[in-house]
C-alpha cells in the first residue's frame, strides 16, 4: 500500500480539566479586562500534535503513514513510542537546541477547549520537503508553521500528489489569499464548523465556492455529525455513536485519519465519512490522542454494528 504523508506537528500535550464551566467563569462584557484562573486537578502529558495523532490513528487502521515534521532536543520518549507503534520517524528532524512543540490544553465539564501552544520546533519544518519523500500516494497539509504549510501545498501540488488541506489552529497565519491559493492546490478541505466559518470570512468564499474548487469540502459538526460539499451537490455523514464521551481531544485527528483511509482505498464519499466518524467517536471514549487500542478486524467489527453494512 502506498505511503500517506502526514505533514503537521508532533507535540507534547499538558491536558488539564476544569471541573466547571468556562462560561460560569468568563463574563461577556469584560473580556477585554479576562484575568481569570482555572483550578485544574486533573493534569496528564500525553503524546500529541496533528502529524503525530493522525499517524497513530491511520496505523491502527493498517495503514502506512509517514509523519514529517521537526521536534526538539526532548523529543525521545515520543520516539519510544512511535518506535513500538512501528511508525517510520525518518522523516522526522530533530533540531537539539529548541523543544519540541507543547501545547496547554484545559478542558471544561461542557467539552470546551482553552489551548496555549509554544511552537519551539515546529517553526523550523519548512526544512523538510514533500519532494524529499519516496513513494507517497497521499498527503494532508495539517497546522504546521507558516512556511512549511505554503511550501508543502506548494510541493504535494507540483508532484501531482493527492492531498488535504486541514488549515485547522494554523488558520489565522495566513491571509485570505494564502489560503484561496491552498484550497486551489489542494484535493480535499477538511474544517470543523467554526473554522469553516472562518475560513469563508478569510477568503470571502462559500461553502460552494470552495467545494467547486475541490473533489470534497468536509466540514465537521461534532455530535451533528459532518458535511461533504461537492460540485454534485451535499452529503450529510451521521455522528457514530461512542459508549461513553470522555476525552475531545485529538477526535478531529482521528477523524482525518479515517478520511485518508477510506480515499486510500477508493472508498466513496459516503463510506470514508462513516470510517471517519467511527474513528472519531473511537477516540472520544478515551483520554488523550493516542490511548485508543483496536485493530482492523475490530474496527470493521464496529462498523458494521453502527452503520448496518461491511466494509469491504
Amino acid at each position: 500500500m502506498p505511503s500517506a504523508l502526514i505533514c503537521g506537528s508532533l507535540a507534547y500535550d499538558t491536558i488539564m480539566v476544569f471541573q466547571d464551566q468556562f462560561k460560569n467563569h468568563i463574563l461577556p462584557d469584560k473580556v477585554h479586562i479576562l484575568n481569570v484562573s482555572f483550578l485544574v486537578p486533573r493534569m496528564r502529558r500525553e503524546f500529541g500534535g496533528c502529524a503525530g495523532n493522525i499517524a497513530y490513528n491511520l496505523k491502527l487502521l493498517g495503514g502506512n503513514p509517514i509523519p514529517m515534521a521537526t521536534v526538539g532536543q526532548d523529543f525521545g520518549p515520543y520516539r519510544e513510542h512511535f518506535d513500538a507503534c512501528e511508525i517510520r520517524l525518518d522523516h522526522v528532524k530533530e533540531i537539539e537546541d529548541l523543544y519540541t512543540a507543547q501545547a496547554f490544553i484545559t478542558t471544561d465539564l461542557d467539552d470546551n477547549q482553552i489551548t496555549a501552544f509554544h511552537p519551539g520546533a515546529m517553526m523550523r519544518s519548512y526544512e523538510n520537503h514533500v519532494r524529499d519523500v519516496k513513494d507517497v500516494g497521499f498527503g494532508i497539509v495539517g497546522p504546521d508553521g507558516y512556511e512549511a504549510m505554503l511550501q508543502n501545498s506548494r510541493e504535494f501540488a507540483e508532484l501531482g500528489i493527492p492531498f488535504i488541506f486541514d488549515p485547522g489552529q494554523a488558520m489565522p497565519l495566513f491571509n485570505g489569499k494564502e489560503l484561496t491559493t491552498m484550497i486551489e492546490q489542494a484535493t480535499y478541505v477538511t474544517v470543523n464548523d467554526y473554522e469553516s466559518n472562518l475560513l469563508q470570512e478569510k477568503t470571502g468564499l462559500s461553502e460552494k465556492d470552495i467545494a467547486e474548487r475541490v473533489k470534497a469540502y468536509i466540514i465537521t459538526r461534532g455530535p451533528k455529525g459532518s458535511e461533504v460539499h461537492t460540485q454534485g451537490g451535499e452529503l450529510h455523514i451521521p455522528a457514530a455513536n461512542a459508549m461513553r464521551v470522555v476525552d475531545p481531544t485529538g477526535c478531529g485527528d482521528a477523524y482525518r485519519a479515517g478520511l485518508i483511509f477510506g480515499l486510500m482505498n477508493g472508498m466513496d464519499m459516503a463510506t470514508t465519512g462513516r470510517i471517519a466518524s467511527l474513528m472519531g467517536a473511537l477516540k472520544i471514549e478515551h483520554l488523550g490522542p493516542q490511548n485508543q487500542r483496536f485493530d482492523y478486524d475490530e474496527f470493521a467489527e464496529q462498523f458494521r454494528q453502527q452503520f448496518g453494512y461491511a466494509l469491504r
